[in-house]
């Protein structure tokens, strides 16, 4: 189980994250939504321990993130962070294989290597093992980091995993291949909470999602809860026409059209 309670975030007298709550269980999806700035990268570095909390608790499976030692806390939440640079030349199984560290001290066990075969199975990159990942595309890279996560807790059931933009630059098989997998996982007893741009296949995947609005939670709920034309205005200041899918039920969300007269500008600057 995790529990936030009443995080704040400040940096150089400005708060990105105010007074911010929320709990889940193991087997839920949570996506995070908001506009640019709102506070979600930062709450996901809060709930990794990358950043501290300038107020209010985190716990983690009953005992507050701050006292888990970086092995232990290895084995009990995982990061794909927005932006994964890699400027060595690795090849993806090594890659995927850093995933598996906190487990072992020297050598990788049988177990080891059979856990890094099955998550880049379950990615699609098993063909790219022995690639320089400096010679994939952004997509493919985000495909190994994400086995690499997975790797990291793939026999730690319970675990956080946290994900920041994992969709970012995948083609339409992919996003939809990933935000699968981390709903499998979540349904293996895992807890899974990301970041997302793309409201439909929040509403989609996840079980909850969590729209923030200048660093605070603006509302927390099932997509049905709270994807709603004056929300998704609220938060998005965009119009929005909101329908249910006929198959699935879950809210679809079209956004109207935004008129931009570019004519109006003068080339010249006058």
């Amino acid at each position: 189980m995790l529990r936030v309670e009443n995080v704040t975030y400040e940096i150089n007298k400005r708060t990105l994250v105010r007074n911010l709550s929320f709990s889940m269980q193991c087997g839920e999806v949570i996506a995070i939504l908001g506009a640019n700035g709102a506070g979600k990268s930062t709450l996901i570095k809060m709930l990794s321990r990358e950043k501290e909390t300038s107020e209010g608790n985190i716990i983690l499976n009953g005992k507050p993130i701050g006292k888990y030692g970086s092995v232990e806390l290895a084995l009990k939440r995982a990061v794909m962070s927005q932006h994964n640079v890699v400027n060595i030349d690795f090849k993806v199984h090594e890659i995927v294989m850093m995933g598996r560290y906190p487990h072992y001290q020297h050598n990788p066990s049988e177990n080891d290597m059979n856990i890094v075969r099955q998550t880049m199975e379950v990615c699609g990159v098993t063909d790219l093992e022995d690639r320089s990942i400096l010679t994939l595309s952004g997509g493919e890279q985000q495909r190994v980091q994400l086995a690499r996560v997975l790797a990291q807790v793939w026999d730690c059931p319970g675990a956080l995993l946290l994900m920041d933009e994992p969709v970012a630059g995948m083609d339409l098989q992919y996003q939809q291949q990933t935000l699968a997998i981390v709903t499998a996982m979540a349904r293996r007893g895992f807890m899974v909470i990301t970041v997302l741009h793309d409201i439909n296949l929040a509403a989609q995947y996840a079980d909850r999602i969590l729209l923030l609005k200048n660093g605070r939670k603006w509302n927390d709920g099932t997509p049905a809860e709270v994807l709603n034309t004056k929300n998704i205005y609220n938060i998005f200041s965009i119009a929005a026409e909101v329908s249910s899918h006929t198959q699935t039920l879950k809210p679809y969300i079209l956004p109207k059209d935004v008129a931009v007269d570019v004519l109006c500008f003068d080339p010249a600057g006058k």
